[in-house]
């Protein structure tokens, strides 16, 4: 009992740095269509803030898993909520030089700290306990994820995108060279308003970590054997078969979190909507989409008690399939509330898989979390991808290209789906 209260605080302060990285996360996902707006570009450029986003995810994460295993995951825990808060902060200087580029490095730098953050938190998180438990408890601790992706969204909806100029993206293209800039300062000092506040909050966080006594029972071995452990974890199954199967599953996630602005967008505005109250009211869909997830996943840890994770894991993507096969057959709003019902076969998936594949490891889960962080890459490589179909317009001749691009997600639920029968098969998870 002693040890259990001795994690308890802990427990607590790792478990709010999932909501803040939820933040950053749907915060940014309508900053595709907001610096598309802004800067006048296409969705396919607009998505680039997803390549810089979870860019720094694919970059940071073995230097992460580095540092955590020649310190320890407090420290890491530290400089990922440094790097969140600095990168963060550098929307103040991105806006005074009025470049986008600059804010793709800020996004960078930004995430970045969240990589370190991912790569410290969720293994620490599944140290905190008995090893029985630890899939259940990671997903306890991811539910208050997508708790600060409601409020990212929610800010983003009332404090950017209902901010922002209503001026439509065909009026913009006409707007002459000091029009457009003037139009474009504005619109930045709207933008990068959330971003400063955000960067003073994880600093105070991280001062609360900084002095706040954190538990070193996973940090016993420093040893850094990089590449022997690498060799080691891959070996395994059930392990590299996790990693591609997180690849594709956040690449599933971010497109539809992402381009449901798209989908939405277009549907309200076939219902007589200007573009900007059709883009507030998907964002709404968003939010209503990101609570489904979050009761879904309250719901999906309790059912772990009787059914294994990977058997929840392999029901949970057919049921991604099903509904994502609503969202490119219907042309209306039943597709998008086929979309929001995609969330909540989404929200076990992310630390089910986590767990799944570091069950077992012991100190190699440092590494192994790496990989596993890395292949968030799926979501800056997946949604370009996307975007492009979407910017075709059509397809098969008058078929709306924003349906037929969701035929992406549903081959990523596909994988994952895989994923979850066959290591239910192998009677590969123990949790």
């Amino acid at each position: 009992m002693k040890k259990a209260n001795n994690y308890l605080l802990p427990f607590i302060l790792v478990t709010l740095c999932f909501a803040l990285w939820g933040f950053a996360n749907d915060i940014t996902n309508p900053m595709v269509k907001a610096f598309s707006k802004i800067f006048r570009m296409n969705v396919t450029e607009g998505a680039l803030v997803q390549v810089a986003f979870y860019g720094g995810y694919f970059c940071m994460a073995f230097p992460a898993a580095i540092f955590i295993r020649k310190y320890s995951y407090k420290a890491g825990v530290l400089m990922g909520l440094g790097l969140y808060a600095t990168g963060a902060l550098l929307f103040f200087p991105a806006k005074a030089v009025g470049v986008y580029g600059c804010f793709l490095m800020a996004y960078f730098i930004m995430t970045c700290g969240l990589s370190f953050l991912e790569t410290s938190c969720n293994p620490y998180i599944l140290s905190m306990g008995d090893p029985k438990t630890a899939t259940r408890r990671l997903n306890l601790a991811q539910c208050f994820n997508p708790c600060g992706s409601i409020i990212g969204m929610f800010v983003a909806m009332n404090f950017i995108q209902a901010k922002l100029n209503p001026m439509s993206s065909d009026e913009r293209a006409l707007l002459g060279d000091a029009e457009f800039e003037a139009l474009k300062d504005a619109d930045l000092s709207v933008l990068i308003s959330p971003y400063l506040i955000i960067g003073l909050v994880i600093a105070a966080m991280f001062l609360l970590i900084l002095f706040t006594k954190m538990p070193k029972n996973a940090d016993q071995n420093h040893d850094i054997s990089v590449m022997p452990t690498l060799r080691r974890i891959f070996a395994l199954k059930r392990y590299r078969e996790g990693v591609i199967a997180q690849f594709f599953y956040v690449g599933a996630q971010i497109m539809c979190w992402t381009f449901i602005i798209q989908y939405g967008t277009r549907i309200f505005m076939g219902e007589g909507m200007d573009e900007q109250a059709a883009e507030v009211l998907s964002q709404r869909f968003n939010i209503a989409a990101m609570v489904f997830f979050i009761c879904s996943r309250f719901i999906a840890t309790f059912l772990m008690r009787w059914l294994q994770p990977a058997r929840l894991l392999a029901l949970f993507g057919i049921l991604g399939m099903v509904f994502t096969l609503g969202v490119i057959m219907f042309q209306n709003r039943m597709g998008l509330y086929c979309l929001v019902c995609v969330s909540g076969c989404m929200s076990l998936m992310f630390p089910t898989i986590y767990g799944i594949a570091l069950d077992g490891l012991g100190d190699d889960a440092k590494f192994g979390a790496a990989g596993l962080i890395m292949a968030i890459l799926g979501g800056s490589v997946l949604p370009p991808l996307q975007a492009m179909i979407i910017d075709r317009g059509t397809v098969f001749d008058d078929f709306p290209a924003t349906n037929a691009s969701f035929v992406l997600p549903l081959l990523c639920f596909l994988v994952v789906t895989v994923y979850g029968h066959r290591t239910y098969q192998c009677n590969g998870s123990s949790n």
